[in-house]
């Protein structure tokens, strides 16, 4: 088939790549001038575990298959990555009981590597936390996402694919038994394809809403939540990765580690209107208490403004997160187009093992 592929994020790019590899011709419509300039180049840079998701969500599913993929991936490319492990801690009874919560689902998801510590047991590995217990993931890890991204063009390209540049896709219209992409930019233009793949993030509602014969109603609410994040100065004070327990709307401020060694704290949940990416420095003060509850050791000054991501989130605040759309073929009826809706933390983990679900459902 010919297939268009609308965004080059990590999620859009493993798509085009699963495709090519079997054999299909295909191109990504990319609305800027580079890979992964969206959500994709805005995150932590987590390979995740997979315990937070119900079951046989598609989250848990594709979480916990695309983080085993992503590590083979990493091995066979050499993209940069780490399997530093976490600790979920919990500072008092009430957060006890939720980590007790995320480690059995996590088991029931199939997570491997867990392991419930105690407050002691957590401060051997970590002396500078402060927890009544904690839940050790010893397969999250961290990786280069930009050199994942970079990765996964150079196969796609290798397989006959192509990115095209500046190209945003303004509608999508039917067209015999496939149909036509109109893709504005500097040079407009019409292209014929047999399927196309929504793959556009933060605006892949608006496109859904410019699919010819795509019902109105199977288009979700898209809820913008901003993650801030703030660098920390001095020498990292972990090894591991250290999350708190969830908080509405996200996984709470938690401390990320770079493959430089660097550390960095969030991102925290700051509901929006619109997408804005500037760090406010005044949003430090809530960090410093959120942080100090696990870290009492942190010391004044040591923040500063990093930058901030914006998650395409299906449902807003006091409401049950909701899991990720992949509305295919066999879910709307229309040969040859597939919509995502939601696909924010944890995509990038589970962006191969998607990309294969995509895949199978244009297949069949």
């Amino acid at each position: 088939m010919d297939i268009l592929v609308v965004g080059a994020g990590v999620v859009g790019l493993a798509i085009a790549r699963a495709l090519a590899l079997r054999g299909h011709a295909v191109i990504v419509a990319e609305a800027t001038g580079g890979i992964g300039n969206g959500v994709s180049s805005r995150n932590s840079e987590v390979i995740h575990g997979g315990m937070y998701y119900p079951s046989g969500s598609l989250r848990a599913r594709h979480c916990v298959a695309g983080r085993r993929m992503l590590y083979d991936f990493c091995e066979s490319h050499g993209v940069p990555h780490a399997r530093c492990g976490k600790l979920i801690v919990a500072t008092n009874d009430l957060e006890q009981a939720k980590i007790e919560g995320i480690y059995q689902q996590g088991i029931s998801n199939g997570v491997e590597g867990l392991s419930f510590l105690t407050g002691a047991e957590a401060r051997a590995l970590e002396p500078n936390l402060a927890c009544t217990g904690a839940v050790l993931s010893r397969e999250t890890g961290i990786i280069d996402s930009h050199a994942l991204m970079l990765a996964l063009q150079g196969d796609l390209e290798q397989a006959g694919g192509m990115i095209a540049f500046h190209s945003p896709v303004k509608g999508i219209t039917r067209a015999g038994s496939g149909w036509e992409v109109h893709a504005g930019g500097a040079e407009p233009a019409v292209l014929p394809v047999d399927a196309v793949v929504n793959a556009a993030s933060l605006h892949a509602q608006e496109l859904a809403r410019s699919t010819e014969g795509y019902p109105e109603d199977r288009v979700p609410p898209l809820v913008l939540a901003k993650g801030n994040y703030f660098g920390c100065l001095g020498r990292p004070a972990f090894s591991h990765l250290i999350y708190p327990a969830p908080v509405d709307g996200g996984l709470g401020t938690h401390v990320t580690l770079d493959l430089a060694g660097r550390m960095r704290f969030g991102p925290d949940v700051e509901w929006i209107e619109s997408e804005a990416y500037k760090v406010d420095p005044a949003r430090a003060e809530s960090f410093y208490a959120s942080i100090r509850r696990y870290w009492p050791g942190l010391p004044d000054g040591a923040l500063v403004p990093d930058y901030a991501g914006v998650r395409p989130k299906l449902t807003g605040p006091g409401e049950k997160p909701a899991d990720f759309v992949i509305d295919g073929p066999q879910e709307h009826g229309l040969l040859g187009l597939v919509h995502l809706f939601g696909i924010e933390s944890p995509g990038l983990t589970s962006s191969l093992s998607i990309a294969e679900d995509v895949a199978k459902r244009l297949s069949n």
